[in-house]
């Protein structure tokens, strides 16, 4: 565990939130999430996938060592994520920050290791996430340790769901 034991309200160093824009025409739309040349080197994705979240679903909360989420929220939900600054050297150690994303505000977020991150379907669809984190599940040919630290079931957790 961190250490930390209650956080403050604020904005998380070096949490990167940008805004997805649709293009929309007859045929539907069309939401650019990520091009590797706005990317620093570092985030670049190592794999992607989809995930899908029932109504009233909270995933996590966890963080990684060494591991990158890049997600995009776009719809067609809404979910309230949830960040928690646990880095020794971070400017916002001791930070919670909340954000609102997906359909009514399509997001793309950079999670960086040693933050703690959940997120909650708040909608009342099923909700679909976007990742694409810059290290492989289990490493190459998923012979190696996963890179999550899980939080959920920790007794006397600071990482609360609200």
């Amino acid at each position: 565990m961190s250490g930390i034991t209650s956080f403050t309200k604020g904005r998380i160093h070096d949490v990167v939130l940008k805004p997805l824009g649709k293009f929309l025409d007859e045929r539907g739309w069309l939401c650019e999430l990520f091009r590797s040349d706005e990317l620093e080197q570092s985030v670049l994705p190592a794999m992607t996938y989809v995930s899908m979240t029932q109504p009233g679903v909270t995933r996590g909360p966890h963080e990684h060592v060494d591991q990158t989420d890049y997600f995009c929220f776009m719809g067609p939900s809404n979910f309230k994520v949830y960040l928690w600054d646990t880095r020794p050297d971070s400017p916002s150690r001791g930070v919670r920050q909340v954000v609102y994303a997906g359909l009514d505000a399509p997001l793309a977020m950079i999670v960086p290791p040693g933050v703690v991150h959940a997120y909650r379907n708040v909608g009342t669809e099923n909700g679909i996430v976007f990742n694409a984190p810059n290290r492989l599940y289990a490493g190459e040919g998923k012979r190696e340790p996963v890179d999550e630290i899980r939080h959920e079931e920790a007794a006397g957790s600071p990482y609360q769901i609200d």
